[in-house]
């Protein structure tokens, strides 16, 4: 018997009720699907044994099979069909695989040469790219507030260019691919979970062959001895696909604005990880520089929020 009161249980099946659950869950998803992300360079840290691309090869292949099961679990083999016969869909879908696996490539070189810092100002750079590509490509306009944050981020870069006497290349490819990845899923309209499938697999005959010369060569360390390695490298593939479906359930019953907010939890693990557990080198220079950004990211974040309660307020006064 229920000891709660009629009235608790009628607020839970209410349709405000509802949302609030929906809206619970989906923090909840989002917060999995963000601190795992976040985690990733502890992760990854351990597959040191292998070279780049063996891990990501692994993490292609075992991504691909971990998520057709799903896919096939989820009766949505079908649609995933009609996909793959799309001749421009698939297209804009090779696109997006190759800088996928670039992001993916270069995030665990930098994992793997303690490059850890240089990821999460990367990742927190990357919706200020997305923004400028949304003017370059997609015909968005910038606000004022909008272009001083991409004035900022640049500034950030420079500072870091002009001080060590390099380009924080790692950090720009990782935001710039992801960025650009973005751009590219928004124009192909296939969900998330298919369109990581199709991704995977049209990588997986290169991932397959390059793991199977290891294997006749003796150079890979999968099945060489390592109980751990040959666990965890599987594992790499479960590891990609999880975070990404928290991701999914998060998106569908979040607002953009949380998601937006629950987006900076990944590089500032990143963040923390480098400078207070791998003790990587953290010099003025580079305080400056992520001083810069993180200056650019409240400006972009105020700016949206504003215009965000601005529209609101119209549609309330067109209620009205």
């Amino acid at each position: 018997m229920n000891s709660r009161p009629p009235a608790e249980l009628s607020a839970e099946t209410s349709p405000e009720g509802a949302a609030r659950r929906r809206a619970r869950q989906g923090l909840t998803l989002g917060l999995l699907a963000y601190i795992s992300w976040g985690s990733f360079p502890a992760f990854f840290k351990l597959l040191n044994a292998a070279t780049p691309l063996e891990v990501v090869s692994h993490r292609i292949f075992w991504s691909a099979a971990f998520l057709l099961l799903l896919v096939g679990l989820s009766h949505r083999l079908g649609p995933l069909w009609r996909v793959l016969r799309d001749r421009g869909t698939l297209l804009t879908l090779g696109g997006s695989t190759l800088l996928i696996a670039a992001n993916w490539s270069v995030f665990i070189l930098a994992v793997q040469r303690g490059q850890v810092l240089q990821s999460s100002l990367g990742y927190f750079m990357t919706p200020l790219i997305s923004v400028l590509l949304g003017f370059l490509f997609l015909r968005e306009k910038l606000t004022l507030w909008q272009r001083i944050s991409v004035g900022l981020a640049a500034l950030g870069v420079l500072n870091l260019a002009l001080q060590h006497g390099s380009i924080p290349w790692i950090a720009l490819v990782l935001a710039t691919t992801f960025g650009l990845y973005g751009l590219l899923r928004k124009l192909a309209r296939v969900d998330a979970l298919l369109g990581l499938t199709i991704e995977t697999l049209l990588l997986t005959p290169f991932a397959l062959g390059y793991l199977i010369y290891l294997q006749f060569t003796e150079q890979g360390v999968f099945l060489a001895g390592s109980p751990d390695l040959n666990l965890l490298l599987p594992l790499a593939g479960v590891v990609t696909a999880l975070p990404l479906l928290g991701f999914i359930g998060a998106a569908r019953r979040l607002r953009l604005s949380t998601i937006g907010f629950l987006q900076y939890i990944t590089p500032s693990l990143h963040f923390l990880l480098a400078v207070g557990l791998y003790n990587e080198a953290f010099s003025r220079s580079h305080l400056i520089s992520f001083l810069c950004i993180w200056a650019a990211l409240a400006v972009y974040t105020s700016d949206a929020l504003w215009q965000g309660m601005g529209r609101g307020s119209d549609k309330d006064k067109q209620a009205a």
